[in-house]
């Protein structure tokens, strides 16, 4: 019988994090606050995704690409999981397996629609799922100015912010203070490495 503490084979092994929610949920700014808190640490990658959008578009700082290159990535083995969703590609590359294997926490901005392909890829991983309350998610996309406050509600209603599946899963509410969930973020990530 196996009697290691809980995240002790991770940490040996090293472990894939997926950060996934819905937009508006604050994933990249408390991944963000998560990089300083780690910064300088060798064992900790934040993975820089490609996606099929110009580099200067805002967000999360990434790799932009066309979809042609895109493609031509795809094809070329360049990508550990790749997935579509909202009309872009994206892309985590292979060359965070390789940091997986040596040990390394690797934490990268996902997608519940891909944490299959997450799983097949990793040898181990665990789900970050950020969520917020309707109100707060439907303010930040409302203060985007891409949909009406009555268009984001009623999208936000008919989706779900469960991660579903068999999955080890750290669900974090981001609709109060940036501090706090980002502490709840640097506190899961550093279970990862639980003795």
């Amino acid at each position: 019988m196996d009697t290691a503490p809980a995240g002790t084979e991770r940490a040996r092994s090293g472990c894939m994090v997926a950060v996934v929610g819905p937009s508006g949920a604050g994933k990249d700014t408390l991944m963000a606050y998560a990089a300083r808190f780690f910064e300088g640490r060798d064992d900790v990658v934040f993975a820089r995704r490609v996606i099929t959008r110009d580099a200067a578009a805002g967000g999360e700082d990434h790799d932009g690409v066309s979809e042609t290159e895109f493609e031509a990535l795809e094809r070329a083995g360049r990508f550990a999981v790749s997935w579509a969703a909202h009309g872009l590609r994206y892309g985590i590359p292979v060359e965070t397996r390789d940091a997986v294997a040596q040990g390394k926490l690797v934490i990268a901005n996902g997608s519940r629609s891909a944490l299959a392909r997450f799983r097949q890829a990793y040898t181990s991983l665990v789900v970050v799922n950020i969520t917020a309350s309707l109100d707060v998610l439907a303010a930040r996309l409302e203060a985007r100015g891409r949909e009406t406050r009555e268009e984001i509600l009623g999208r936000l209603e008919r989706s779900s912010l469960a991660v579903t599946g068999d999955y080890h899963v750290v669900t974090i509410d981001n609709s109060g203070s940036l501090e706090d969930a980002g502490r709840a973020l640097v506190e899961a990530l550093n279970g990862c490495f639980a003795d």
